[in-house]
């Protein structure tokens, strides 16, 4: 079974980090951030962190450009905000995923972006999602900040709670899968990038 980590850099110092990646035996990172430097945790820069996983034995892979939350598709946007499942349409996002799963031939591979909780990341809520859909059997799981290791399946339990969703009667929501798939919907909606209005 192929298998597949994620994990959020968060505020945490480079020294933690990289206990992180080696709790799970890391081998590899793609960085999925559309913006690969942290006005806030400058110790994520690319070309710093890049340099410390190299000494880690850590290779590190660039898919921002065709993974990242922020397209530069003016297509990907409705009322100025980013449409997850318009971006997981482009051409250079399929080729992304194509590369992750190229790579996880090669590497023990974890996606990185930003965010602590992997439900408030597109790594999960687009990415992984979309990664599921074509190969069923890719086991996921997510690197917690806390040291914790989540399956994907316990993270899309979480999702679920998350928005209070209940089995109905009728319609889409009358199965697990259905209830899963709504949630990651309302989900994309929350936190999916705004752009900023247009100065008059």
């Amino acid at each position: 079974m192929k298998e597949l980590f994620t994990i959020g850099h968060s505020n945490h110092t480079l020294e933690r980090f990289l206990e992180l990646l080696s709790s799970q035996n890391i081998s590899a990172i793609a960085d999925v951030r559309s913006n690969p430097y942290s006005q806030y945790s400058p110790q994520f820069n690319k070309d710093l962190l890049e340099q410390r996983l190299r000494y880690a034995n850590i290779e590190y892979i660039f898919l921002g450009r065709e993974l990242g939350a922020r397209s530069p598709e003016d297509s990907c946007y409705i009322e100025d905000q980013a449409k997850y499942e318009l971006i997981a349409l482009l051409p250079a996002f399929r080729a992304g995923l194509d590369r992750v799963f190229e790579e996880i031939n090669h590497y023990r591979l974890a996606l990185m972006c930003s965010e602590d909780d992997p439900l408030m990341c597109h790594r999960t809520i687009l990415i992984c999602r979309e990664l599921r859909k074509t190969r069923h059997d890719l086991k996921i799981t997510h690197i917690l900040g806390n040291g914790a290791a989540e399956s994907h399946e316990q993270a899309e339990k979480r999702l679920v709670r998350l928005h209070k969703l209940e089995p109905e009667l009728f319609g889409e929501l009358t199965t697990e899968p259905g209830l899963i798939e709504r949630a990651y919907d309302l989900q994309a909606e929350k936190i999916a990038f705004k752009k900023e209005p247009a100065q008059a």
